[in-house]
């Protein structure tokens, strides 16, 4: 009998740990370590492509640096709104009551409170392929022969999960160290990069970080003023308000100091402190620490973030303006995370720099072709607190809007892997633009679209068809092409941005202000030698076709097209050509405009479809009909 009873214990205990070992292993197409802006966004493109996707995240919360680290100020993209960070923008708008409700601080044109952005991603995100584990934290990661194995401790338990893919959207591109994908680490040298601002020797310098506030204004009468920090010195923040120039001509404190506080002023009579002079700005290099080491670290931060604070309620006589109650669940009222600029970046399959980013056209690669995320903010280094970093005029970099080739997010040779969020393969200049919010947030959809395009396909990352990647971020009404003159709901937008992705058709470039342009100008002519020289880089075969300077018209176009397409008659472009015209309203018009042709092209030759390898290069000569 008590043979029996002890056969009987030991099959349940058998049983039991099976059960429980079974529970916790995890299997999914798709895992995400991050749920930052871009480990956000790659879960929501992923899992909307049918894909199963898990978002690993350290805090309660989704958003990144847009939420966890308050920067809720977005810079650039005003006018390119496009995809998962079009969606986002719409959902605050709705929230706050439109595009003016928004427009609350002049450092940018979207403005909201933090956990607000949480509370709306989170909604973004509830899509029925995705789940989230929040406050998790992963342990170890391992490459298995159907993909990775990875550790993650959840409420006091270690899971594996196991994945087919892994997308790093850690904010310091923990997990491609882990793995040993190559990376680097602060300024590159001029000789690497060709980028005559940079140094001539590499150095570890990065950009300055900020562990940002949010303050409230709790009403005239009343006095938050915080305890008087340790370390407290005023003088490091005397000239705080001089918003026109860095360096004051003197010592005297200035006392109005109202533009410095409406610079990040948001919904709900809450202000944002994210301030580069004499500010909250701090040099910290964190990125190689341990995690232990980092919060250690970041306690300075803090404290020098509390000291602003301070000086702006006792020195500016802000007191009515305390660290808001209603936003941060944390028990100093401070973000969950610091403000990174910087991070790991990684050795991709293509390197942005300078010149492929300010003249993309002129450059032996096409980078451009194989766009997936677009940014138009200008380079913007923050080294106010570094006296080391050398001495670079960033506000004389003049750049273009520009696209990221989805190269940079695939490692050179470590497969199962893409990288997003700030580690993704650009040198440290263009790191500068890189980093802002819409650009991150474009980087992690095309991300999760990379990753979906790959598991569906059963092949590496590094294989997949770039045009294919590009499609569904189109399909998703996202850019690759940054042409601020053709939006998404435009009905010709697809084809404009496909043609524009080719380079037959390719945009205009403008240096201006803050926010940097690319026109595709749809509604100008084109002459016939300009139709034909970008036709021929796909088609040789018209090679030789002579072309005048004249403006592009139907009798021209209908002799070229019927070459490459033989089932194209004069008549089938006459009666397109007059329904797009009916569209345009200019239906008297004697010649084919831009918007028009790329239509044309899109339509009858499909240039498209010519795959590209990550250098743009095409991989075929030509299409045969």
């Amino acid at each position: 009998m008590n043979y029996l009873r002890h056969l009987f214990l030991t099959y349940v205990l058998c049983t039991t740990a099976i059960l429980a070992q079974a529970q916790s292993e995890i299997n999914t197409s798709l895992l995400i370590i991050g749920g930052g802006a871009s480990g956000t966004t790659a879960g929501i493109q992923a899992s909307r492509m049918g894909v199963q996707t898990i978002i690993v995240e350290e805090t309660d919360w989704l958003g990144g640096m847009l939420t966890a680290a308050g920067v809720s100020a977005i810079d650039g993209n005003h006018q390119m709104p496009a995809g998962l960070w079009g969606e986002f923008r719409q959902k605050l708008y709705h929230y706050y009551g439109g595009a003016k409700a928004v427009e609350t601080g002049w450092v940018s044109n979207t403005l909201f409170e933090p956990s607000v952005g949480n509370k709306l991603l989170k909604e973004l995100a509830k899509e029925a392929n995705l789940a989230i584990w929040y406050q998790s934290q992963w342990l170890n990661v391992q490459k298995t022969t159907n993909g990775w194995t990875v550790s993650v401790k959840k409420a006091n338990k270690t899971y594996k999960i196991n994945a087919q893919l892994l997308i790093d959207a850690t904010e310091l591109g923990d997990v491609m160290a882990a793995v040993g994908a190559p990376y680097r680490i602060g300024m590159d040298s001029r000789s690497v990069t060709g980028e005559s601002y940079a140094p001539e020797q590499a150095n570890d310098i990065i950009q300055d970080l900020t562990y940002v506030a949010i303050l409230k204004d709790f009403g005239a009468g009343a006095d938050k003023t915080i305890k008087k920090p340790a370390g407290y010195d005023p003088t490091i923040f005397e000239h705080s308000c001089d918003v026109a120039d860095p360096a004051a001509k003197d010592n005297t404190p200035i006392i109005d100091c109202s533009k410095m506080i409406t610079y990040g002023k948001l919904p709900n009579g809450k202000y944002m402190i994210n301030w580069p002079k004499n500010g909250n700005d701090i040099y910290l290099n964190i990125i190689e620490k341990s995690p232990k080491e980092r919060s250690e670290a970041l306690k300075e931060a803090k404290l020098h973030t509390l000291r602003f604070i301070y000086y702006l309620q006792t020195v500016m006589g802000f007191k009515h303006l305390g660290l808001a109650d209603d936003e941060f669940p944390t028990a100093d009222r401070l973000p969950m995370i610091p403000y990174n600029r910087e991070s790991r970046r990684l050795k991709g399959q293509v390197d942005l720099t300078l010149p492929f980013v300010a003249q993309p056209y002129q450059q032996k690669e096409a980078y451009y072709r194989t766009g997936i995320a677009v940014g138009d903010y200008t380079i913007d280094h923050h080294h106010l607190k570094n006296p080391a970093a050398p001495a670079i005029d960033f506000v004389k970099i003049k750049v273009p809007a520009y696209n990221v080739p989805l190269g940079s997010l695939v490692p050179e040779n470590t497969k199962g892997l893409i990288v997003a969020e700030k580690s993704i393969g650009v040198s440290n200049i263009v790191a500068g633009a890189t980093r802002l919010q819409p650009v991150v947030l474009g980087i992690g959809q095309a991300a999760g679209a990379l990753a979906a395009v790959a598991i569906k396909n059963n092949v590496d990352p590094a294989a997949v068809n770039i045009r294919e990647v590009q499609q569904a971020l189109l399909s998703s009404k996202a850019y690759i092409m940054p042409f601020i003159d053709v939006k998404p709901e435009d009905s010709n937008f697809d084809a404009i941005q496909r043609i524009g992705a080719t380079g037959i058709l390719q945009g205009t470039g403008i240096s201006y202000k803050w926010a940097n342009q690319m026109w595709f100008y749809p509604q100008h002519p084109i002459s016939e030698a300009t139709f034909i020289q970008g036709l021929k880089t796909y088609y040789p075969a018209i090679a030789e076709v002579a072309a005048s300077g004249k403006d592009l018209d139907v009798d021209f176009f209908a002799t070229v097209i019927p070459m490459l397409n033989k089932q194209i008659g004069k008549e089938t472009i006459v009666t397109d050509l007059a329904s797009l015209k009916k569209q345009d309203q200019k239906p008297n018009s004697p010649t084919i405009n831009r918007g028009e042709l790329a239509v044309l092209l899109d339509k009858y030759l499909k240039p498209f479809a010519v795959e590209v390898n990550f250098n743009g290069r095409l991989m075929q000569s030509k299409i045969t009909k």
